[in-house]
């Protein structure tokens, strides 16, 4: 497939709308203190909810568990044994972090048609450096959909919420 080439639609023919620029804004903030909350249990600061096609019900949220098992990642392998394919290709997933390859691909999998994150994958790794129990990969999302066969839409980094949520990561990543 060549960069001239539209990627084929397999994903379902449901029409989605796009959210609101408050709408946004809010589920980015209600995923920020997802990941704050995340940091009270003892765990990485990232936070990821699921949105209902309406652009307001959060029908689920998650806090990172570990290395293996991130907040993105759980929340799509949970989505998709709780939702149809059809109807998690309205909802959009709102994430602090722009998503791994692992999420990505997990919420590629899930047929999760929207991701919606604040901070860029490069901007953490500026926080995180080599830490053990944080390896980045510059392996970003963008990356990852683009090489699928649906069209996931991609929203972020998004300005508005970042110094917040890179703040977080700092003051997280300097104590760790």
């Amino acid at each position: 497939m060549t960069a001239e080439t539209p990627h084929p639609t397999t994903a379902p023919a449901v029409k989605r709308s796009p959210p609101s620029e408050e709408q946004l804004l809010r589920h980015l903030r209600h995923a920020g203190t997802v990941a704050q909350r995340a940091v009270t249990l003892g765990k990485h600061p990232f936070g990821a909810i699921l949105v209902a096609p309406d652009h307001e019900t959060v029908l689920m949220e998650q806090c990172n568990i570990d290395t293996v098992n991130h907040a993105e990642s759980t929340l799509a392998r949970v989505a998709a044994h709780n939702y149809s394919a059809e109807y998690l290709w309205a909802c959009t997933l709102y994430t602090t972090v722009e998503p791994c390859c692992m999420c990505a691909g997990t919420a590629y999998w899930a047929n999760i048609g929207r991701v919606v994150f604040g901070m860029t994958e490069h901007d953490l790794l500026q926080c995180t450096g080599n830490h053990g129990e944080n390896p980045t990969m510059s392996v970003d999302s963008r990356y990852v959909f683009a090489h699928g066969q649906k069209p996931v839409e991609l929203i972020g980094p998004v300005a508005a919420v970042h110094d917040d949520i890179l703040a977080l990561h700092q003051r997280f990543w300097a104590q760790h």
